[in-house]
């Protein structure tokens, strides 16, 4: 049985009087009044350079339409999403033209060049929070912050602090604080070992995340995945536990692993990047509409296939 889902927003005490209505309103477009999230991820374009977006995967050929940054920003306006999480400087860049996108800035980044051999992953912090709040004083529907945590890197201590902070000011400005929590590092010889995803989640409430990204474990006993990543969202409380979309797979199994997340763990939904633009428009259109008719309304497996097909339609 999954953990009863929770629609209202639990506001922080560092959230100020004054700005309690602008946070929960933000709670309430990202989540459409469920408590789920289906965040679109678009911060690839850094964290995986052009890997992502030109050439070839192991499911076929990387959409043309991927090339160009403003895809990502045509299927954010056109799609079903909750919000769309990018750098900075491409919300800034393209964000005019898009006013209309729910925006969650990533305050940290890096590439994937440094590989496990050279040393320990360090994502340090590009912008301010100021700097994030100058972009909704410039009219953009800036509704949070995203921060990415590497527990087990020998740099832990500093993204942890940053991440505390980040959250913390977030608050002080009304917005959601998104943590993306992945064990990584010479001390971890297994980031998908379910007792450490939970372990991560329950660090995401510590350093006070709204909801928390992670990447769905693995179990090495046979043992049902979806019922070992139900410590994970226990041992995050009131941060919501969301999952990472990973690489490009079948639409079909994608959609029945985000439902068994989202009713047997009691998963809160997920960030999904590659799975939709590397699609072709039209096709990342209805992919979000098919996450979204998971995520928001509930739908079995079979009608958000349908969806996604174009045999059914679906807007929340």
């Amino acid at each position: 049985m999954a953990t009863e889902i929770i629609t209202r927003a639990f506001v922080p005490a560092d959230v100020p009087r004054d700005l309690v209505k602008t946070y929960e309103d933000n709670f309430s477009l990202v989540t459409r009044d469920t408590g789920r999230l289906a965040l679109f991820a678009g911060d690839q374009k850094a964290e995986h350079l052009n890997d992502d977006f030109f050439g070839e995967t192991k499911t076929g050929p990387i959409a043309a339409d991927d090339a160009d940054p403003e895809h990502l920003f045509r299927i954010a306006q056109q799609g079903v999403i909750g919000c769309f999480a990018t750098q900075l400087g491409l919300v800034a860049r393209y964000g005019p033209d898009y006013s209309d996108v729910p925006y969650l800035v990533k305050v940290n980044s890096k590439t994937h060049l440094i590989t496990p051999e050279y040393g320990d992953p360090r994502s340090r912090d590009w912008v301010t929070m100021d700097q994030v709040v100058s972009l909704r004083d410039a009219g953009l529907n800036i509704v949070g912050v995203g921060y990415t945590v590497y527990p087990g890197s020998e740099f832990e201590a500093e993204q942890m602090a940053g991440a505390a902070q980040i959250c913390y000011e977030a608050h002080r400005n009304g917005l959601l604080a998104v943590l993306w929590v992945y064990p990584r590092g010479r001390a971890v010889p297994n980031e998908r070992d379910p007792h450490l995803v939970a372990g991560c989640a329950g660090l995401s409430a510590a350093l006070g995340a709204d909801f928390c990204k992670v990447n769905y474990p693995r179990t090495s006993d046979g043992s049902s995945v979806a019922e070992a990543f139900r410590e994970a969202v226990q041992a995050a409380g009131r941060t919501r536990l969301i999952t990472a979309g990973g690489e490009g797979t079948d639409v079909e199994g994608f959609l029945q692993t985000l439902h068994d997340q989202i009713v047997i763990s009691g998963a809160h939904g997920s960030a999904t990047g590659r799975n939709i633009h590397q699609k072709p428009l039209a096709e990342a259109v209805r992919m979000t509409q098919a996450i979204a008719s998971v995520t928001y309304g509930g739908w079995p497996v079979d009608e958000a296939l349908a969806v996604f097909r174009g045999e059914r339609e679906y807007s929340a």
